[in-house]
């Protein structure tokens, strides 16, 4: 996306549409001063002012003046909010989209689009990652790379896009969740352990076998990464068509997870169904776990040992969840590529000085145009 203009003056709202405490309203350009001036009928020049905004009927706002722009902070309802925007459109100012507004303030594309993309971290943790691109984390890696190359130093090169690779995965799940699916037959206490992963009653329990008909979801964070944990219908031959269509989403559902943790009930010793071993053979990712712990065993199924009802090794499990989401987390100050765009160029970059002979000179350009323009 382009620079903006300075040729016309602007608005931007910084805070989310809705109902929220506060509101902030970022103007700038070359009437903004003019603009405000005449609206904001507080004490005028100050940094931080209070005073009432528009004619009568007007509202008491804050106005802040920092870095060439102001920002007009004022109460969070929408009325008051699209109030303040329709009086400074009606005095000529063009609204922009707080995306624009990210790249204005921060010219450097990297740093714009870790700041973009700040805005949906869902985790303290994946927010401060970005933080850290935001400060030139990965655009120093970039930089590194790029003179490693003119260098010659090309095993250099190979080991640092390796490890920034490796990072990706990681990155692309800062600011969404990675999936976790819980498979298994009926009644093997599926929908009672997504409720003790998450502490609270999300999904419905009954002992009568097929209750779950749909996938049910809820996002939820271990050790400060985020997953969104489904639940799904329990696999087995359906005795109706309901069930049968809650045991094909449920079948969709687990092939697009990042994780398959199937559960096994310890106290019922039936064969494993042929759906459901197709998850420990192949596929996605999967984890076992062995539900029912408070319960006298009948059998001695692979996997974790847990009980819902206990809470009996669920911090283990969580342990083993992020684990195998995220077996190597990266270092505070790390370089992590966040956008799908990156791993992209990555991937490019690694196959031109993989090639033979390795081509130096387009690795190099491809590192450098993505330096002065990232996509999103």
């Amino acid at each position: 996306m382009p620079m903006l203009s300075d040729a016309f003056t602007w608005m931007a709202q910084l805070t989310p549409r809705g109902t929220g405490a506060i509101a902030v309203i970022a103007v700038g350009g070359p009437d903004a001063a003019a603009i405000l001036s005449r609206m904001f009928r507080g004490p005028w020049g100050r940094p931080v002012a209070i005073g009432p905004f528009g004619e009568s009927p007007s509202d008491t706002v804050v106005l802040v003046q920092s870095d060439g722009h102001f920002e007009v902070q004022c109460h969070g309802g929408p009325a008051v909010t699209r109030w303040i925007l329709d009086q400074l459109r009606q005095a000529g100012v063009r609204e922009i989209s707080w995306r624009e507004w990210t790249l204005r303030q921060f010219p450097r594309p990297v740093q714009a689009a870790a700041a973009e993309a700040l805005a949906e971290a869902l985790t303290l943790r994946t927010a401060a990652i970005l933080l850290d691109q935001f400060h030139g984390a990965l655009e120093e890696a970039l930089v590194g790379i790029v003179a490693d190359l003119e260098s010659g130093r090309l095993d250099s090169v190979r080991a640092a896009v390796a490890d920034l690779l490796d990072r990706a995965e990681i990155g692309l799940h800062l600011t969404k969740p990675w999936r976790v699916v819980l498979t298994g037959r009926p009644n093997v206490g599926k929908s009672s352990l997504i409720n003790a992963l998450l502490g609270y009653q999300r999904a419905i329990t009954s002992p009568i076998p097929g209750t779950t008909r749909d996938v049910l979801t809820s996002l939820t964070a271990f050790e400060g990464w985020p997953v969104e944990l489904a639940d799904t219908a329990g696999i087995r031959e359906a005795t109706d068509e309901l069930e049968s269509e809650g045991v094909r989403r449920a079948v969709q559902t687990r092939s697009s997870a990042d994780l398959v943790v199937l559960v096994l009930d310890r106290t019922c010793p039936e064969p494993l169904d042929p759906r459901s071993e197709d998850q420990v053979e192949g596929g996605s990712p999967k984890l076992i776990v062995a539900n029912k712990a408070d319960l006298p065993a009948v059998w001695h199924p692979p996997g974790l040992p847990v009980s819902a009802l206990t809470g009996e090794g669920l911090p283990a499990l969580m342990q083993a969840i992020v684990a195998r989401l995220v077996p190597h987390p990266p270092p505070p100050g790390a370089a992590v590529p966040f956008l799908e765009s990156h791993r992209l160029v990555l991937h490019e970059t690694w196959h031109g000085v993989n090639q033979m002979p390795p081509d130096v000179g387009r690795a190099a350009d491809l590192l450098r145009s993505w330096i002065a323009k990232t996509p999103g």
